[in-house]
């Protein structure tokens, strides 16, 4: 987690001088700019912290050794359907209701009920057919 940490820590030593400089420029009229950058990296700092706080809790990971191998990285990270087709449908159900948020309530609707559609498909998929366990 050592990457992580620094890069988020980074963030705050990028954001808040960023803040800084954008309120001297907009003579402190604009405040939700500034306002938006400094809890930007207020944010920044609280995830850096806690990434920093749990890093010194648990053991290395491979990542952070510079001498580990790739099989040290090696473990079940979880099942994915290999040839599955909703999460296609899911992400066009999606595309649909943003356009319905875009144009018009009804649209939104009808990516909804595909939504909801692809979500039970996708859960179910193993619980029928050839794959059933």
């Amino acid at each position: 987690m050592k990457f992580e940490t620094w890069l988020f820590l980074g963030g705050v030593g990028f954001f808040a001088p960023v803040a800084i400089v954008y309120s001297i420029l907009t003579d402190w009229q604009e405040p939700v700019g500034a306002a938006a950058l400094f809890l930007t990296a207020g944010l920044a700092l609280l995830i850096g912290g806690y990434l920093y706080q749990t890093s010194r809790r648990i053991d290395k990971r491979p990542e952070d050794n510079p001498n580990a191998r790739i099989e040290d990285g090696d473990s079940e990270l979880g099942f994915f359907s290999p040839w599955s087709w909703w999460p296609i449908i899911l992400a066009g159900s999606a595309a649909i209701m943003f356009l319905g948020l875009a144009v018009a309530y009804w649209i939104m609707a009808i990516g909804a009920f595909i939504g909801i559609v692809a979500i039970v498909g996708w859960v179910y998929e193993y619980s029928r057919g050839d794959h059933a366990h």
